[in-house]
């Protein structure tokens, strides 16, 4: 009887603590100049539910634009409150709605995959809402980046302008570069895809993670394999391991191909020369401004990474001190964007024309009518055999004779790794020349600007099907530093075609022509010289191609047994872009 009553007290206790914290809350509610909905549910056309929340300024009746988010990231509450009290200060609505399977959703969350169609219903529910004056901008960074494309996979009339910042995009850029899956999704699969918020245990996690790689490294079982190892089943690295290629599992994500064709809305881009997912926020641009030539896409791009370029950039990013002017308030441009298109406001002063870029090193913003223009010229070096000490000649004419430099990789052995193309630190007092090939130029005879995404062309025969490769970029400046500017990393057998594989042929020259790159601007000092690294990657932060031409997730270390033999032959070469 006694633990009867002691049971009873205690649901007293907390049901008047509970309705004291209703009161509080009404109370405060009462007091605030904000109208709070944080539990709306929105139905889409599959039936799945989408969770939301809204706020408007009190006291307005009069329809408003509205400001959406749309992501995956549900994070503290009063974090996202906070935003859309903001696009409510700034005359707006504000909606952030959470991808399908997140918050309240009862749904399976599947990252990528519902995301266009949900957004198109999402924006469909707004536009009929009585506070809706039938105009809908969109903002917001990295995935919330590649929901803002997925929403233009099919346009609703109410969707004026998206404003992406550093955007994914999946199947180019991420879980995959270039077609080679890359370590850093494993980890997030966990953190955003496994519960209805964020899992920040596992998220925090990195020496679990760590130890995982470096395990799966050490005992060359297949990559796909790499849960079996972390011991914990991961639902979303398998779905997608099964789709190598950018196919119809990708294409359908986001705009593909002429779908591009039909997006006439204007666009402000932010990106970072060392954002991770430079290619993917780009590969959109590039595509838009190749089917939709007359669509207004504008670009602000600085020396910024992922996470530096949603605040508007860092003054130290990766040991670089970045130029002061470089350094922006990107939540300001950002309505500002908003108030030219949704208000007809005036257009924000930084936007001189469509690509508005900071040159590193000269504490300056240029600008361009589209990513092409950015450069009037090209310098073109070709990969020669003439070596002195650790470094062979760039030069600017084709050989008369072809040669080549030979180069044999053991997968078998894991006490060596090739191809540290990664750009941190961005300056280094030296770089590794005890594997692959090194090229440098002659000394910059005056100053030069290095302006776009660097190119080239990879003349080589293998001793197998396949291999992956890594180009990296440099600036020895003239006090012997080296400062990265850029970096290709990609598989041969789709050098020419991201959709389908094509094996190469065993002892055949092979020409792997790589383009997407991480677009730059720096001035190159007098005095400089410029390098190229070229090497196979071999290393424990990507998936390990044996070159045996079988699914690559599925290659082991058993596959290893006769070493990657490779001729890089001299009229092989880089096109850097340069403004004169």
């Amino acid at each position: 009887m006694k633990s009867i009553l002691n049971f009873t007290f205690f649901i007293f206790i907390l049901s008047n603590a509970f309705a004291q914290q209703t009161s509080a809350t009404r109370s405060e509610d009462l007091k605030s100049v904000y109208d709070i909905q944080d539990s709306v549910m929105v139905k889409t056309r599959d039936g799945a539910w989408i969770s939301a929340m809204v706020v408007r300024k009190k006291g307005i009746s009069t329809p408003k634009p509205v400001v959406l988010q749309f992501t995956i990231y549900v994070r503290d509450k009063g974090r996202d409150i906070k935003s859309l009290k903001e696009a409510a200060d700034n005359g707006y609505v504000g909606v952030i709605a959470y991808t399908r399977g997140k918050r309240f959703s009862p749904n399976e969350v599947f990252p990528y995959e519902n995301d266009g169609n949900d957004a198109y219903d999402v924006i469909d529910w707004i536009s009929k809402q009585k506070w809706c004056n039938g105009s809908v901008g969109m903002y917001g960074g990295s995935y919330n980046g590649l929901t803002q494309w997925a929403a233009c996979k099919k346009m609703h009339p109410a969707l004026k302008t998206i404003v992406p910042y550093v955007a994914n995009r999946a199947g180019m850029g991420l879980p995959m570069e270039n077609n080679i899956f890359v370590n850093p999704n494993y980890e997030w699969s966990f953190y955003a895809g496994s519960t209805k918020y964020l899992d920040t245990v596992a998220g925090n996690d990195r020496q679990r993670f760590r130890k995982m790689m470096f395990k799966w490294w050490e005992t060359g079982v297949a990559y796909k394999k790499m849960d079996s190892i972390d011991g914990v089943p991961n639902r979303l690295f398998q779905r997608w391991l099964k789709h190598p290629s950018f196919d119809k599992y990708w294409q359908k994500m986001t705009p593909y191909g002429k779908e591009f064709a039909q997006i006439k809305i204007p666009i402000l881009v932010f990106d970072g020369y060392y954002n991770d997912s430079q290619n993917s926020s780009l590969s959109y641009v590039r595509e838009l401004q190749k089917y939709s030539k007359n669509t207004s896409v504008y670009v602000i791009i600085g020396p910024y990474g992922h996470f530096g370029t949603q605040i508007g950039g860092e003054t130290d990013l990766y040991n670089y001190k970045v130029d002061p002017i470089a350094l922006i308030d990107i939540k300001k441009i950002t309505y500002q964007w908003l108030d030219y298109i949704l208000k007809n406001g005036p257009k924000p002063e930084i936007l001189k024309d469509k690509i508005n870029y900071e040159v590193m090193g000269t504490n300056e913003w240029r600008s361009a009518s589209s990513l092409d223009k950015m450069s009037n010229g090209f310098l073109r070096l070709y990969l020669t055999d003439n070596k002195f000490g650790d470094f062979y000649a760039l030069n600017d004419k084709k050989p008369v004779q072809k040669k080549y430099l030979y180069q044999e990789v053991d997968f078998a052995d894991r006490q060596t790794q090739n191809n540290e193309y990664y750009p941190d630190p961005i300056i280094r007092k030296e770089i590794n020349t005890s594997n692959g090939f090194v090229f440098i130029s002659d000394v910059l005879k005056e100053p030069m600007l290095i302006n776009g995404s660097f190119s080239g062309e990879i003349k080589a025969s293998i001793n197998k099907k396949d291999m992956d490769i890594g180009v990296t970029l440099y600036e020895i400046m003239p006090n012997g530093e080296y400062f990265h500017l850029s970096y290709f990393l990609g598989r041969a057998s789709y050098a020419k075609d991201a959709t389908k594989r094509n094996l190469l042929k065993p002892n055949r020259i092979a020409s792997i022509p790589f383009s997407n790159t991480h677009l730059v601007s720096k001035q190159l000092s007098k005095g400089s010289r410029l390098v190229v690294v070229l090497n196979v990657n071999k290393n424990p932060f990507s998936e390990l191609n044996y070159g045996t031409g079988k699914t690559v997730t599925e290659e082991t270390i058993k596959d290893a047994k006769v070493p990657l033999k490779v001729k890089w032959y001299t009229d092989s070469f880089v096109k850097i872009p340069i403004w004169k």
